[in-house]
């Protein structure tokens, strides 16, 4: 090949590269083949009352019936860009091996304010709508805000959702009401937090274990000895620094979070 054909073909290529990004959103290059960005996976929906990001199960088979993970950001995924609300857990479930293991729809919403009943609304409207839901696996979890979005939302439904995973989850001291075990004592709960936390303290979770304990409620509690505040890819990934308690033997001993999550069931009204 001469230089002028090969400054041709060179040319060529990259324009070839070019227009498979374009076409394919963010994507990465990496020696020479185009693959797509995990934030490209969850497609975005416009919502006056609330956008989200959807991901669907890989593999989609309409005559399966697959669980739903409600992702709730924290404070720092606040906005209406619908973009910021993908955070670390995100990425983790979206990740191809996972995906595999555990086909699931993942729904992220993005707000402004703490979560309420109106957001709670919105999420089962979107979720009603959905092909090929299994109404009796689905899921919320989220990190600091997030997380007390999610004890928020279990006890306005508790009857709603077959687990929830809180991660620093209670709330800054003082400005955010505390939780009533009593509504949801019988909600699969597996809570995570670290020791460390100056943002939302443990102290509160740890109330709330002790009140679930009395109660004979359904709540695992994982401490992160020595992590602060940023632990929320933990639930995910776990961790050598944790200790996991059993609020009573009602508790699904599982250690590995996805396999416990997509265990946990319930019976639809």
């Amino acid at each position: 090949m001469n230089m002028s054909a090969m400054h041709t073909f060179r040319w060529v290529v990259l324009a070839a590269l070019f227009l498979a990004i374009h076409a394919h959103g963010n994507a990465e290059v990496a020696d020479g083949k185009v693959s797509v960005n995990w934030l490209d996976l969850y497609e975005p929906h416009v919502d006056d009352e609330m956008p989200y990001r959807l991901m669907k199960p890989m593999g989609f088979d309409s005559n399966k019936r697959y669980p739903v993970i409600v992702s709730l950001h924290g404070g720092g995924g606040r906005g209406t860009d619908n973009r910021k609300q993908l955070k670390g857990w995100n990425r983790l479930l979206a990740e191809e091996q996972r995906r595999s293991d555990y086909p699931c729809y993942v729904l992220a919403p993005q707000t402004t304010r703490l979560w309420d009943a109106a957001h709670l609304k919105n999420i089962k409207d979107v979720v009603a709508a959905l092909p090929s839901i299994d109404m009796g696996r689905i899921y919320i979890l989220g990190h600091s805000m997030g997380g007390h979005g999610t004890y928020i939302l279990i006890q306005i439904d508790p009857g709603y959702f077959a687990a929830a995973a809180p991660s620093a989850g209670t709330g800054r001291p003082r400005t955010e009401e505390f939780i009533d075990a009593s509504l949801i004592k019988d909600v699969p709960i597996w809570a995570f937090h670290g020791d460390k936390d100056r943002v939302c303290p443990i102290e509160r979770d740890q109330k709330l274990f002790v009140e679930m304990k009395k109660l004979g409620g359904n709540m695992k509690l994982t401490t992160w000895a020595g992590d602060g505040h940023g632990i929320a890819e933990k639930m995910i990934t776990g961790g050598d620094n944790g200790s996991t308690q059993l609020s009573s033997d009602r508790c699904d001993p599982e250690t590995e979070f996805m396999q416990w999550l997509f265990a946990q069931k319930r019976t639809p009204k």
